[in-house]
């Protein structure tokens, strides 16, 4: 094995000691059976977390199982290069980014292994998330759970709350990690394993040594650990020494000693966490939110201890800059819609979320009036349905990376957003907060585990700007001892990290500093874990080091302080895009947007994202993609050129579906699906034109109408062995994959149509009808079944030729020939409806409608935007159009009797920016006398050409598998399976057999004779 003699050197020298590097990489690969990734752009994916900062690691391993992790361990170990254990990736504090082996958890080490529901107790393994976690428990232990609720709850380990101690809204009734912890699983440095639990010093003689050397630090300084030690509910600064004295001061003997407690809040530098014996508890059987509004943070301040005499189980705030920022996203402004009013009427300034469950509604209500009583002329909403509840805490859990889409240079920053104080001192500390804030010259954003004594503040501070992180250093020092002061600390769960670390000396003194040192040493005498965190960080200077901010352009930006410009010049250079990025400030922005929360990693809920629900792979997240965009771009918007045609890039890219979920789903409102396209577009210019796959699937409704002019022969011809084994090699087509058939043109059919039936003497309201490619060339009888469906209804259907929206072309890249194609079907509706007889423009396909009411606002093209805009507000999905309008119809609809169930099943474009998988629900449930079932579903794994590719063609169906094929399966023989999108109802041909038709086509059947 080869020993590494000194560490390079980054991140000013990125390739420093490199050849180093690949030795460790494959003494790894021949040691371990998970997966060794040690090239730059993994190791640039896993540079961030949720924090500013970016640090490049040594490497990265995504482990197999635990057995890999003890033998990276004993590697690491033994040619004492750094690791770094690491779950979901969402530390604020910088914790999660190091110069080391990043040890990857959160994919393959996630398993429940064993599950007590009479002591409740659970065992599992460290890379499980916790909300995955209790959906299992829903299933094999129904009425436990296990309790603490970070916002990030979704995507949040379980190995990653232990680390960071984390905690969430309920702390108040259920505590900390520490709390529902029964024992831990370690690694130690070495790669040795052992639990840590209560009375584990009796069976393990290392664990026995470890509480042994642990008990004498801390009982030599019992005395500062009293005196310097936070005594708030939430406190997570330095090690939790408090923790041990407390079970000394209690008669513990040192071979009970309980070291887990330990463990939690250190952020990895003690041991990796390999599992844990976790404390389960009873659900509530009754839940109800109040949400109560105030015209000032003030009054919202000086409500909470009123309010926490009425024993709630939670109690959270929410400031005028959080919900200005909800108001900016499309999945959270409908929530602040609902916020009561302020007195007067006036937008709330801030909001209360207050929680209360119990074992019956009665003693809910009870809740809710002592509320009312306790603040009378509040305005206060109260919440009982469980649908609703879980949507009025969308808001609160988005609120750290709604903050992010904030427009302007100055961003809410993380710095100072985790003190605790006692509760009875919480309007104290915000009021001079404000003060130390406003003397600096700019303002924040506030929210808070109010219930707690937990405040995140957020100044706003540009990190580009050397004069704003002049003045983040001196906040965080003012602010520090502040929390001190008001018998606080300046962590509460988000822990030290980078951004703190350099504070805990100011806030323990040398004593204490030297004490969290001999601990580190006990555990860890090499000191290989995650350095520099608690232990041996650096100056207060260093806080603003490391910076991804600075990485982006390559140098500070110091030039003259533009107040106008929220004090800082840019020097980006300007890049010639296919989009316009103005909603997002600019393309510099816009590929900036991610700021590492993660909230794409979740496993269950929304689409986002399919690709790495499918493969549980930090690359193929929508934060993985976020980082390899801003690397392979970020040197064009300084000094440098874009690297447009980068292999790595372009592989990560490769299983983005662009199903445009991140758009709506992100609270940061990062746009993958609108970047990759632009960055293909930008590489097939830089290299002189795309592939042939991409001319091929982009052009697809060229390929349709060729044919659709001898159908029969067409498909006859493409089934054909020899054909299809030349267009699987040339295209890359999956031979599993079924290709679409081709069929007569609904073009031909409608003018034949019209000749029988002619229109008419009377003058009827108009609806144009947009023909999409399937619509016309596969699947002729969806377009059939809309026109026979809107004439029923009193309409005189107008199907224009219209050139092709461009969608199949803006997923391939082809963004030029988009652009040409969309300005030619614009003028065709825009002269369409001049009429103003005309109702709306109607279309089967939701992936159609997108690039109509999406990316056609986006696009540059010709056609002004009032003309784009007017098309926009017309057009609509067909069966949303019927329902819409469906006691305004010229003649009133009448639907047939339908025994039948429906089980619908929405398009990812339609849930993401068309209104939601609603636009066909409503119809449906008319037609069904309310028999509908909505499949919670997410991607069906189709995405257009995505699942026709061979390389894709498994993952495709595991995704089909995930949320989508069980439930059609399980349907009833005699129901109606619904698909709006063509991409859904083929992939549920192939990966169920069962036959979806479109929402329209069963309309027909039921409204038409």
């Amino acid at each position: 094995m080869t020993r590494i003699t000194s560490l390079p050197v980054l991140p000013t020298d990125p390739s420093a000691g490199m050849d180093e590097m690949e030795a460790l990489a494959v003494d790894l690969r021949r040691s371990i059976r998970g997966q060794v990734r040690f090239g730059a752009h993994d190791r640039a994916l896993y540079s961030t977390d949720a924090s500013p900062y970016q640090v490049m690691p040594l490497g990265v391993v995504v482990p197999a199982d635990i057995a890999d992790i003890a033998e990276v361990l004993r590697i690491c170990s033994a040619s004492r290069v750094p690791v770094l254990p690491r779950g979901g990736g969402t530390s604020l504090a910088g914790q999660c980014t190091n110069r080391a082996v990043v040890v990857d958890l959160s994919s393959m080490c996630r398993e429940v292994l064993t599950i007590d529901a009479e002591r409740r107790q659970c065992v599992v393994e460290a890379g499980i998330g916790v909300d995955e976690l209790n959906r299992r428990l829903a299933k094999s232990a129904p009425g436990l759970l296990y309790a603490p609720d970070p916002a990030t709850v979704a995507q949040a380990t379980i190995g990653g709350c232990i680390g960071n101690n984390a905690a969430g809204s309920r702390s108040i009734r259920y505590g900390r990690t520490s709390e529902n912890i029964a024992g831990v699983d370690v690694l130690l440095a070495t790669g040795e394993r052992l639990w840590l639990e209560p009375g584990s010093g009796r069976r393990d003689a290392s664990a026995l040594r470890l509480a042994t050397a642990v008990a004498e630090v801390v009982l030599r300084h019992a005395a500062l650990i009293r005196d310097r030690f936070a005594k708030t509910i939430r406190r997570n600064a330095g090690y939790g020494l408090d923790l041990i004295l407390k079970q000394l001061d209690t008669g513990v003997p040192i071979e009970d000693l309980d070291l887990s407690g330990l463990i939690c809040g250190s952020e990895g530098t003690l041991a990796v966490v390999a599992g844990a014996k976790l404390k389960l508890h009873p659900i509530r059987t009754a839940t109800g939110l109040a949400i109560a509004s105030f015209a000032t943070l003030d009054e919202a301040m000086n409500a909470v201890n009123p309010i926490l005499t009425t024993d709630p189980s939670a109690v959270e705030l929410l400031d005028d800059v959080v919900l200005r920022a909800a108001m900016g996203n499309d999945v959270c402004r409908p929530y602040v819609d609902l916020l009561p009013r302020a007195n007067g009427g006036a937008a709330p300034m801030a909001v209360l979320y207050v929680e209360y469950q119990d074992d019956t509604p009665a003693q809910i209500e009870t809740g809710f009036d002592k509320l009312s009583a306790t603040l009378p002329g509040v305005p206060i909403e109260r919440y009982r349905d469980t649908a609703a509840m879980a949507k009025a805490w969308t808001l609160r859990k988005s609120g750290e990376a709604l903050l992010h889409g904030l427009p302007g240079n100055r961003k809410p920053q993380t710095f100072v957003e985790d003190n605790a104080v006692p509760v009875e001192n919480l309007p104290r500390f915000v009021r001079e907060f404000k003060k130390i804030v406003a003397r600096h010259g700019t303002e924040a954003a506030y929210w808070a585990h109010a219930s707690v004594g937990v405040l995140h503040v957020r100044p706003m501070i540009d990190l580009h700007d050397a004069r704003d992180r002049d003045i983040m250093q001196k906040i965080a020092i003012e602010v520090a001892d502040l929390a001190r002061q008001c018998g606080g600390v300046m962590s509460g769960e988000h822990g030290d990290g980078r951004i703190r670390g350099p504070l805990l000396e100011r806030f323990y003194g040398p004593e204490l500093m030297a004490a969290f040192a001999e601990v580190k040493r006990i555990f860890d005498p090499l000191g290989i874990l995650n350095p520099g965190m608690i232990v041996g960080v650096g100056p207060i200077e260093s806080m603003t080091q490391n910076l991804r901010a600075l990485a982006e352009v390559g140098h500070d930006h110091d030039h003259d302080h533009d107040h106008a410009k929220n004090g800082r010049t840019s020097s980006h250079r300007a890049i010639d895009t296919y989009f316009d990025y103005g909603d997002q400030d600019d393309f510099g922005h816009a590929v900036d947007m991610c700021n590492g929360a993660g909230f794409c990693r979740k496993t269950a809920g929304g689409t986002m994202c399919p690709s790495y629900r499918g493969t549980m792979d930090e690359r193929h997240s929508t934060r993985g993609r976020g980082n390899a965009l801003r690397q392979a771009i970020r040197v064009g918007l300084g000094d440098g050129e874009p690297v447009w045609n980068d292999p790595e890039t372009m592989e990560t890219l490769d299983l983005c579906l662009s199903c445009k979920a991140c758009k709506t789903e992100c609270p940061s409102n990062v746009d993958v699906a609108r970047l990759k396209a632009e960055y293909l577009a930008q590489s097939w210019r830089d290299r002189g034109g795309p592939p042939l796959k991409a001319r091929v699937f982009g052009h697809v409704r060229r390929l349709n109408q060729l044919g659709t002019i001898t159908p029969g022969i067409a498909n006859f011809v493409s089934n054909l062995p020899p054909v299809r084994a030349i267009m699987n090699r040339v295209l890359h087509i999956a031979p599993k994959r079924s290709l679409p058939a081709f069929a007569p043109s609904l073009y031909g059919w409608f003018r034949k149509h019209r000749r029988a039936n002619g229109t008419g003497a009377v003058t009827r309201p108009k609806v144009v009808f947009y023909a999409d490619c399937f619509a016309t060339y596969n699947e002729p009888h969806v377009g059939q079944a809309a026109v026979r469906v809107l004439e029923a209804l009193g309409y005189e259907v107008v199907m224009p030729k219209v050139a092709c929206c461009g969608r199949a072309m803006i997923s391939t890249g082809l963004l030029a020939d988009a652009i040409t194609s969309a300005d030619r079907a614009l003028e065709t509706l825009s002269a369409a409806i001049a009429n103003e007889n005309v109702r709306a423009i109607v279309v089967c396909e939701p992936s159609c409608l997108s690039a109509i009411t999406d990316d056609w606002l986006q696009l540059k093209l010709a056609t002004p935007m009032d003309v784009r805009r007017r098309v926009a507000s017309k057009a609509m999905l067909v069966e949303d159009f019927v329902d819409r309008y469906w006691d305004a119809h010229p003649i009133k609809p009448v639907v047939k009797t339908n025994a039948n169930p429906i089980v619908l099943h929405g398009h990812c474009h339609q849930k993401a920016v068309g209104g939601g998988e609603e636009t066909s629900a409503r119809l449906l449930r008319r037609l069904s006398n309310g028999n509908l079932t909505i499949i919670p579903s997410g991607c069906c794994g189709m995405a257009g050409s995505f699942g026709y590719d061979a390389s894709k063609y498994e993952l495709s169906m595991a995704i089909g598998e995930l949320s989508l094929f069980p439930p059609v399966r399980s349907s009833p023989v005699g129901a109606a399976i619904c698909a709006p999108g063509t991409s859904c109802r083929h992939q549920i041909h192939d990966g169920t057999g069962r036959r979806a038709v479109h929402p329209i086509e069963l309309a027909a059947s039921l409204l038409t004779n």
